[in-house]
């Protein structure tokens, strides 16, 4: 897994997948590059509109509660986000950020501010704040979930590899 660069998006607590992927557009659900324009509006309007290719959403604690919609992750990732990283994950988030090819982490973002430049090296378990020159660092994933995302996502990891089989 390379290392990934790019901006902070900074949000607080409990950021549901209903601001992340509003209820109201239900309609758009088999449309993601449309719903993906949408992404992250009720939580801040203009995010989708001037998130650039590579940024990062920095979450506070139980990013992603509320609904298993994989919507959610899978039009992060459509606008461009290439890592979420928050103090902790509803745990069907994570599992479908994983799913659909987006590296989530988890770590203490206290120390990211708005605008942050930083760097993600995912296999070094380190955040680099370019912007006030520090290093955070924070567990690696587990091997099977690196190999996913390093697929692409689950489907993918299974196009290639075949199902899982349990022993």
């Amino acid at each position: 897994m390379e290392k990934r660069k790019g901006k902070a998006w900074k949000f607080g607590d409990g950021i549901s997948t209903d601001h992340i992927a509003p209820g109201r557009l239900f309609h758009l659900r088999s449309n993601l590059p449309e719903l993906a324009k949408h992404v992250m509006e009720d939580a801040r309007p203009e995010f989708a509109e001037q998130v650039q290719e590579g940024d990062f959403i920095v979450g506070g604690r139980n990013f992603g509660q509320g609904s298993s919609r994989e919507h959610a992750p899978a039009i992060i990732k459509l606008a461009g986000v290439s890592v979420v990283i928050a103090k902790n994950f509803a745990r069907i988030f994570f599992r479908n950020c994983i799913n659909v090819g987006l590296p989530a982490i988890t770590l203490d973002t206290d120390k990211i501010d708005e605008g942050d430049e930083l760097e993600v090296d995912l296999k070094a378990g380190e955040v680099r704040n370019l912007t006030k020159d520090e290093v955070y660092t924070f567990p690696p994933l587990p091997s099977a979930m690196a190999h996913i995302l390093a697929d692409g996502g689950l489907v993918e990891h299974i196009k290639k590899h075949g199902d899982f089989k349990l022993d």
